[in-house]
């Protein structure tokens, strides 16, 4: 489930300027007032907070100005653009071994519709995961004792972050499988479930690995002034990018055990 940042490590300046654009507007869909705000409360002794405080910390759906909404905007559209274009060229790599450009605008033409579905999905997910969350967090604040609202608060992010991770595993292949074998959405989409079977509980592991280190950078840096806490999530973003997109190509090609030509390895020599 590492093989991304072995392959990220090796082609760093191939793949890092697709990411920095995005990194960038993701950081920026951060709602820092919202998030230093609570974070200050939650370590002094006081967790408790309104719906639209608990969803403003959580959600890319900046809803505190048209500036903040902007940046949303741009970060998805940003987002599908450069999916396609990345996860073309990383494709091509792998399967022939090559590291150039040529072709790729026509990929990224024909990839377009297919990124902004995944996109959209993953956007409705996390966001479904917003809303759900804080409106139990909002209800987890009615409790009396300060000790249990932290723990039912704890309780809910832990279980509904594994259950968005579950979700997030179902549509984890659909892009390259669509991609690769050209087939329609709903065929690439069952075939890429089956190939999930196989990998499913390494690929959460590593989420979750991702996750609580994006969770606690987050968290750690809402006490730094506003300019560092962009910088960080900006470097922060740029990784969680690349790691995301590079890691749908190394595990649909290990779960559909097709050749990497990039690292000269058969599977018909096994």
């Amino acid at each position: 489930m590492f093989g991304n940042w072995k392959y990220i490590f090796k082609n760093i300046w191939l793949v890092l300027p697709f990411a920095l654009v995005p990194g960038l507007f993701l950081a920026l869909s951060l709602d820092y007032s919202a998030i230093s705000s609570y974070a200050a409360g939650f370590f002094a002794g006081d967790p408790r907070a309104d719906f639209i405080k608990f969803f403003r910390v959580l959600s890319f759906l900046r809803i505190d100005g048209w500036l903040g909404a902007l940046f949303t905007v741009c970060a998805f559209f940003c987002i599908i653009v450069f999916m396609a274009a990345m996860l073309s060229v990383v494709e091509k790599h792998m399967r022939i071994g090559k590291r150039t450009l040529s072709g790729v605008f026509s990929q990224i033409v024909a990839l377009i519709p297919t990124a902004a579905l995944i996109t959209s999905v993953y956007f409705v997910l996390y966001e479904v995961y917003a809303v759900v969350l804080s409106a139990v967090c909002f209800a987890a604040c009615r409790i009396g004792a300060t000790a249990a609202v932290y723990v039912f608060i704890i309780l809910a992010f832990l279980l509904f972050t594994f259950i968005l991770f579950y979700a997030a595993t179902t549509f984890y292949l659909w892009f390259p499988c669509m991609q690769i074998t050209g087939f329609r959405p709903y065929d690439a989409f069952v075939y890429s479930y089956r190939l999930m079977g196989k990998v499913r509980w390494r690929l959460m592991g590593a989420f979750a690995l991702s996750f609580g280190v994006a969770f606690a950078a987050v968290g750690g840096c809402a006490f730094l002034p506003n300019i560092f806490f962009c910088a960080i999530a900006f470097v922060l973003f740029c990784a969680l990018f690349l790691s995301f997109l590079v890691r749908m190509e190394t595990v649909y090609f290990k779960a559909d055990k097709l050749d990497r030509e990039d690292e000269l390895r058969s599977y018909r020599e096994l």
